[in-house]
């Protein structure tokens, strides 16, 4: 009756006992060498370092890459993309819907409409700095500061000039006499609490209706003495039909376009 436990044990009780001569030769005085790991040495240019060309090739690939690495961040943070995906959380927030529609699903559509409206943006860098630089018409300096015009453009139109000032005062930069003085390091933050705020406005009165309905279906249920009841579980469905009835997705998404205008 007890055979299957007895077996179990001695095999448990042998294999413990390999496990155990194991270590023991192999920390024997026979394997007690070091191991012997290859040197790996590192090195950007020759040994004498008499050829700085190499240097700086080797660095400007370094940086390359990095910037190639944080370009879909700065893309983010110059272009519609944070009003979009802001607005549209909220969106998902109010409905109460937990994860639907999926992050992948918002974040693709957000990636799209901002295609949408930086579509003509996007057009005149190809069209001012792209171009050109491929045939070898201009340097690489001068391509980036014309792909930087229209992107710079678009950020003023959308910039506050209270949080514009905010940034230029706390640089403590001399008084700009023109946007062409202000930099980009003080542009791209005031341009990105901007579309913060105006998505939060945006995202105020998407809430007000959802919240109306919660309020109602909470006091319905007060009423009816269901205070057990989660309000939530009945007015989910009540917000869907509303935001589908009206067209929901439709109107806040030419919204958002018509914001950028």
């Amino acid at each position: 009756m007890y055979k299957p436990a007895i077996t179990f044990t001695y095999r448990f009780v042998l294999v413990l006992m390999l496990v155990m001569v194991l270590a023991a030769v192999l920390v024997s005085p026979a394997f007690a060498e070091p191991l012997q790991i290859p040197d790996i040495n590192l090195q950007i240019g020759d040994q004498a370092g008499n050829n700085p060309q190499n240097l700086s090739t080797a660095l400007q690939l370094v940086i390359l890459l990095t910037v190639l690495a944080l370009a879909p961040a700065i893309l983010v943070m110059v272009t519609s993309f944070i009003r979009i995906i802001v607005v549209l959380g909220f969106i998902r927030t109010s409905l109460a819907t937990q994860q639907m529609p999926p992050n992948q699903v918002l974040i693709g559509l957000a990636l799209f409409l901002t295609f949408f409206v930086m579509a003509p943006t996007f057009q005149e860098v190809n069209h001012q700095a792209l171009q050109p630089y491929f045939k070898g018409k201009i340097t690489q300096e001068a391509a980036f500061q014309k792909g930087m015009q229209p992107l710079r453009e678009f950020m003023f139109q959308q910039t506050r000039e209270k949080d514009l000032a905010l940034f230029v005062k706390m640089s403590e930069m001399k008084r700009p006499r023109n946007f062409d003085d202000i930099p980009n390091y003080v542009l791209i933050p005031s341009f990105v609490i901007s579309e913060l705020k105006t998505a939060f406005q945006i995202g105020f009165v998407i809430f007000v209706p959802f919240l109306v309905i919660d309020m109602v279906v909470a006091s319905a249920l007060m009423s009816m003495g269901m205070m057990m009841l989660p309000p939530m579980m009945i007015s989910l469905p009540f917000k869907i039909l509303l935001f589908v009835l009206v067209d929901g997705w439709n109107l806040v998404i030419q919204s958002l376009i018509l914001s950028f205008k």
